[in-house]
């Protein structure tokens, strides 16, 4: 893996239109998004219809393609990175209850990995709507689920995205989980140490 500001100075030329820099960039990131996409898609139950391979060139060719991007750092194209993943994955889940509005929705345990299949759609759609109410209460919060739920990062490494110590980190897992379980009308969980 190159180092940070590696990944730093090739963003910046990609920036500003160095076409080398676009080919060494792939080469640079690809393996953190897959290690990223696959921590997440090892959650996953058999029958889920998105690879892990799928996810990571979609997201690439997402953030390749963002003409709005001003990149800071590495830990700011990972922040973009886990948050093109959650908008993949959630149109995604659209895509398979699109004309099945109504009842029958289960609640989405953040424990407990998506399966991609259209009895699970959505809740990965329920997620996201609730998450986008979090983000209106707490940014910060709802960056921090995001990062760890759709980006599959550790405590260690969503520290380094957010630039806050992985304490804060902890903190805002705990409670923006609270805030979701309250948000599904659930109960305190019981066992906190699966924060």
């Amino acid at each position: 893996m190159k180092e940070p500001q590696d990944i730093t100075e090739l963003l910046h030329r990609f920036q500003s239109g160095d076409q080398e820099a676009q080919s060494q960039l792939i080469n640079a990131v690809h393996d953190e998004l897959h290690v990223i996409a696959a921590r997440y898609m090892r959650r996953e139950k058999g029958g889920h219809t998105l690879q892990t391979t799928a996810l990571v060139n979609e997201a690439y060719m997402k953030l390749v393609n963002l003409k709005v991007a001003n990149w800071q750092d590495r830990a700011h194209f990972y922040a973009v990175a886990a948050r093109v993943m959650r908008r993949i994955l959630v149109d995604h889940a659209r895509k398979h209850i699109a004309g099945k509005r109504g009842g029958g929705i289960d609640v989405l345990s953040l424990n407990e990995g998506l399966v991609f299949t259209p009895g699970r759609s959505s809740q990965i759609v329920e997620l996201d709507e609730a998450l986008t109410r979090l983000a209106q209460t707490d940014e910060r919060a709802c960056r921090v689920i995001e990062l760890r739920f759709f980006g599959g990062l550790s405590v260690e490494e969503a520290a380094e995205v957010l630039k806050i110590s992985p304490r804060t980190v902890k903190r805002e897992w705990m409670f923006a989980r609270a805030w979701l379980r309250s948000e599904f009308g659930l109960g305190p969980e019981r066992d906190a140490a699966g924060a």
